[in-house]
């Protein structure tokens, strides 16, 4: 029985039409870096200050990037607004209906995070637990995140916990954390071909589609 269900946000619970990368990839270029677009897809669900680092041409841009791509994320999310993805709303509210708890993690900062869920109207009436990248030691593919979700809210068996996401990092943080349940969503910028190279137990169009799976 799955007792919490780890959810990545940007793409998997909140469609914010790729501005993240978008905003990633222009404040990198402003740097003097020259990322490809392979580049900005290996470092898609990361910690945001590791991706940044590994993409700008000198250690001391870093800071000045992140406060760039921050900035440019908050336009971005000024002209067009992000909103949870269709029927995820309403899956939320019957997995916790159903005795299942629900985090939310992300490669965001803390700041980041609370504006985005303040813009989608995710609370903790909505959610159990929200753990960021600054929360823990590392990003994904560390499992720690996910280890910080079950901390806050008490599940201590990770044979009891499945987590979802869009993008590699995604499935390699639930394998590495040792989750029952390991599922690539296809809402957000990655196919079926390139999620199923990654182990899984499941793809799934949505999050919306988890209570089907598990209620």
């Amino acid at each position: 029985m799955i007792e919490l269900v780890v959810l990545d946000i940007a793409g998997t619970t909140v469609e914010e039409y790729s501005a993240v990368y978008v905003a990633l990839e222009e404040a990198v270029r402003a740097a003097g870096g020259s990322p490809t677009e392979a580049d900005i897809q290996r470092w898609m669900g990361a910690d945001k200050r590791e991706a940044i680092a590994g993409m700008v041409p000198h250690e001391s841009t870093v800071d000045v990037t992140l406060a760039d791509f921050r900035s440019r994320l908050a336009a971005a999310y000024t002209a067009v607004s992000p909103h949870l993805l269709p029927g995820v709303g309403e899956a939320l509210t019957k997995l916790r209906a159903n005795g299942i708890k629900v985090a939310l993690t992300t490669g965001f900062d803390r700041g980041i995070t609370d504006s985005l869920l303040a813009m989608v109207g995710v609370d903790n009436t909505i959610v159990d637990a929200v753990v960021c990248a600054d929360d823990v030691a590392a990003g994904r593919p560390a499992p720690y995140m996910i280890f910080r979700a079950m901390e806050l809210t008490g599940v201590r068996d990770v044979r009891r916990v499945l987590t979802a996401g869009d993008t590699v990092r995604d499935l390699e943080a639930g394998n590495n954390a040792g989750a029952a349940m390991v599922v690539g969503v296809l809402s957000g910028g990655l196919d079926a071909t390139t999620l199923g190279a990654v182990r899984h137990t499941h793809l799934l169009p949505s999050v919306a589609d988890l209570p089907a799976l598990l209620c």
